[in-house]
């Protein structure tokens, strides 16, 4: 234990230097980090090896009501109660919550820097964010670990750019080279727009990465290496990072990508009938073949060069494009997506030429998220790639599954993330666990509602395509609901066979009704807590009363843990308020347990309450 602490105290440039180093050589180094900490078996994942450590001890029982005051704050001191109701009483005022950054920077102005600083970390930046660096953020970390919850962490520091610049900047990273013109077969959906250029618009909870050059998406796989190091040290490895893919490379390169996934779908159902992913069609190559010559189309040499190319297993095709050569063997994008079309007779190619510079840069890209998740597995730390939007989506996605197929073969390391507002969430997500099922990989995913749905309905409506939401709050949450149901039924079915339970769930929501639906089906099903292949996770700094005695009461639980500079994370401190603004009714119930809970301690003569926790996080 001495030698573990003396490796959590080291310097950041000592620990570091040498994994910086290899990056800037092009590649990643070995390092027996196992040599350096201690191996948790508390994860939210499931694996047929594991190290010993102190077993778990938990006296709480679970208030499903999650009206449990003490419970929910027993982690925190009394200034930090005060703190917290006073932001959420602040957080009730439209004026503040409109304009706050134009009241931070004015206070900015007014105070000066030093001034200004103190005042944010004694209010928002203190409430939300968990400090300013690696190192400082390790107290907060050891004291959430103490109480029974881990962390995700995310660098939350975004470039300040005005509209202007951030719409300049995105379309200029949004065109080929060659151009980008709308041609007869293109799908509208995944061109760029100007007026929908500054991915910011009405979106709250979830931070932006604007493109500036290949030498920032390297910066950015550096900050979360870091990030990963930072959970390793702090969390013996219970921890996890959160990752976007638009920050380590080109987004015109995830536009080409997802509209050759989405046209794909459009050819195949006008072949086969019906729409989704071929993987659910049970379509065999001979079958495919067949199809093409019933219709008597004219090149069926290129089909079947076409079909030698195809992976499927005895069930049928799985993917019609070699994903894994892409992934794995540097494969160029502009020699590989050619399909036979029934509509035009012919072999069409999908994907614009791309010039050897943008094929260099998405092989960059490939690149940068290979590190990072070598790095993750090396830490034995998990990785969770953020949702973006539908736009994105359909190329995040598929890489993140290839990088699943690759990486998840012993646990789950790299998670994806499926937002419920989507109309086709459940069918994603249906899709991805049978491809994992049949290529024998774990599969890991958080649910979340979403962050884009407001700018989604917007684009749609403005650029003529069909919604690609829900149209309510009830619908989303019913679909969040049949997801969760889905993932559960396929975990019970693991567990009835008596064979490895090869999928990990987070629940991430602020909504109580869909955390105790999440409950009341682990029960039904008889999945229990210490399976680990449930988790929960809520944003630092809200809905404490549901994350805290989750985590106190035997469940596997989070908290999304933003850090960085206060000048820098001053976008993120501004949606937080918009968000609070948002969900006023979860503020007033909070807002009401903090308040219960003050009174409750200056009543009982506990004026100076030190945080004093001795759970061990599942």
């Amino acid at each position: 234990m001495a030698l573990l602490r003396s490796v959590v105290n080291t310097s950041a440039n000592k620990k570091y230097g040498f994994l910086f180093g290899t990056l800037k050589r092009g590649k990643f180094g070995r390092i027996d980090v196992n040599k350096l900490v201690l191996k948790s078996t508390s994860t939210c994942y499931t694996t047929a090896a594991t190290t010993q450590v102190q077993p778990a001890q938990f006296s709480d029982t679970l208030d499903v009501s999650f009206s449990d005051a003490r419970a929910a704050f027993k982690s925190k001191t009394n200034w930090e109660l005060i703190r917290a109701y006073l932001v959420y009483a602040l957080c009730s005022f439209d004026y503040l919550v409109e304009h706050n950054m134009k009241l931070m920077k004015l206070a900015q102005a007014v105070f000066g820097e030093k001034v200004f600083i103190k005042m944010m970390r004694g209010t928002f930046y203190g409430h939300f964010v968990a400090g300013e660096d690696e190192i400082r953020i390790r107290p907060t970390l050891e004291r959430l670990r103490s109480f029974g919850v881990k962390p995700i962490l995310d660098y939350s520091v975004e470039e300040d750019l005005s509209q202007e610049e951030a719409e300049k900047l995105e379309v200029e990273a949004s065109v080929p080279e060659s151009g980008d013109t709308i041609e007869k077969g293109d799908l509208k959906q995944y061109h760029v727009d100007r007026t929908f250029a500054d991915r910011r618009y009405k979106v709250q909870s979830a931070r932006t990465y604007f493109y500036l050059n290949e030498a920032t998406c390297e910066r950015n796989m550096e900050t979360f290496i870091k990030c990963l190091a930072a959970i390793k040290d702090s969390t013996y490895g219970t921890g996890i990072t959160a990752i976007k893919l638009t920050a380590l490379g080109r987004p015109q390169l995830l536009l080409q990508l997802s509209e050759v996934i989405m046209r794909t779908r459009k050819i195949m159902a006008d072949i086969v009938g019906g729409g989704g992913n071929v993987l659910s069609h049970h379509m065999r190559p001979e079958m495919l073949e067949k199809k093409f010559a019933d219709a008597n189309f004219r090149d069926m040499d290129g089909v079947r060069e076409f079909l030698k190319k195809v992976t499927y297993d005895k069930e049928g095709i799985l993917h019609l494009f070699p994903w894994s050569g892409i992934v794995d063997d540097n494969k160029e994008l502009s020699s590989t997506f050619r399909i036979p079309d029934l509509k035009e007779g012919r072999m069409v190619r999908l994907i614009k030429h791309l010039s050897p510079k943008e094929e260099e840069m998405f092989r960059n890209m490939i690149r940068r998220l290979t590190t990072i998740v070598s790095a993750a597995r090396e830490m034995d730390v998990r990785i969770m790639v953020d949702a973006e939007q539908t736009y994105f989506q359909p190329a995040i996605a598929r890489i993140t599954l290839e990088f699943m197929r690759k990486f998840n073969k012993e646990k789950a390391i790299v998670f994806n993330t499926y937002q419920c507002y989507l109309k086709n969430a459940l069918n994603e997500v249906s899709t991805d666990l049978e491809q994992a099922k049949r290529q024998n990989f774990y599969f890991g995913a958080k649910l979340v509602r979403g962050a884009y749905i407001e700018q989604e309905r917007a684009r749609a409506a403005a650029l003529g395509y069909e919604d690609p939401t829900n149209p309510n709050f009830e619908e989303t949450s019913e679909m969040y609901h049949k997801t969760l149901s889905e993932c559960l039924r396929r975990i019970k079915e693991f567990k009835d066979k008596g064979e490895d339970k090869k999928i990990a769930i987070m629940v991430a929501s602020h909504n109580e009704d869909t955390v105790r639906f999440a409950i009341e089906k682990m029960k039904e099903l008889g999945i229990q807590p210490n399976e680990k292949v449930i988790c929960f996770g809520q944003l630092l700094g809200m809905c404490d009363y549901i994350t805290f005695p989750l985590g106190q009461s035997g469940y596997s639980a989070y908290k999304y843990i933003p850090y960085g500079p206060v000048k820098e994370v001053l976008p993120y401190l501004s949606r937080r308020a918009q968000e609070n603004k948002g969900i006023l009714q979860k503020i007033q119930k909070e807002k009401k347990l903090l308040l219960s809970e003050i009174i409750r301690r200056l009543g009982t003569g506990r004026l100076f309450y030190t945080p004093k926790g001795n759970y061990v996080p599942v």
